[in-house]
């Protein structure tokens, strides 16, 4: 899993989430290791989507301040569980342990990427990161139209302006012999 890491992908997301925030996250370090230090409190998360849904990083989940492990990991289920409810999809999000324990930093980022999809697809106007989501282009036609479009020959339906297989050879025939 190490290895599919990628520096370049960490940076995007530490500049992203720092000109979210306005803040510079406490290790500026590059390296999966030191931006797991970042991260595994879960408070950055957590006032990363409160910023996101409500505009302001202060209201929104309530941030566990505390460094017991378990309040940390409490700070990370809550930001997965804000996800979900952001849009985001089940795969779509890394597993606390993925993050509290270094176990899988490349999903952490991935789902990193894919938080910054949803804010663009919810018209956040800030920073972004990531692809941007398809919308629906829902189309009319009249029947007229409709009518025009079944007198097409598609390519599929063998309107290759007579191009066959036949008399093409590829190599020699095989003899089978009783």
């Amino acid at each position: 899993l190490n290895s599919k890491y990628s520096v370049e992908s960490e940076q995007q997301c530490r500049s992203w989430i720092e000109e979210v925030l306005g803040d510079k996250l406490a290790d500026q370090e590059i390296g999966m290791h030191s931006f797991q230090r970042c991260l595994k409190d879960g408070q950055v998360l957590c006032r990363l989507i409160n910023k996101l849904r409500n505009g302001d990083d202060k209201t929104g989940l309530k941030i566990n301040k505390m460094n017991a492990p378990f309040k940390q990991m409490e700070n990370i289920e809550m930001f997965l569980k804000a996800c979900g409810e952001y849009g985001l999809k089940p795969g779509d999000l890394f597993q606390t342990a993925d993050l509290y324990d270094c176990q899988n930093m490349s999903q952490v980022l991935s789902t990193i990427f894919s938080v910054g999809s949803a804010a663009q697809a919810k018209a956040y106007s800030g920073p972004t990161i990531g692809a941007k989501l398809a919308s629906e282009n829902k189309r009319e036609f009249t029947d007229e139209q409709i009518r025009q479009g079944g007198a097409v020959i598609g390519l599929q339906m063998g309107g290759h302006k007579g191009a066959t297989q036949s008399g093409m050879s590829f190599g020699k025939s095989r003899a089978i012999m009783d």
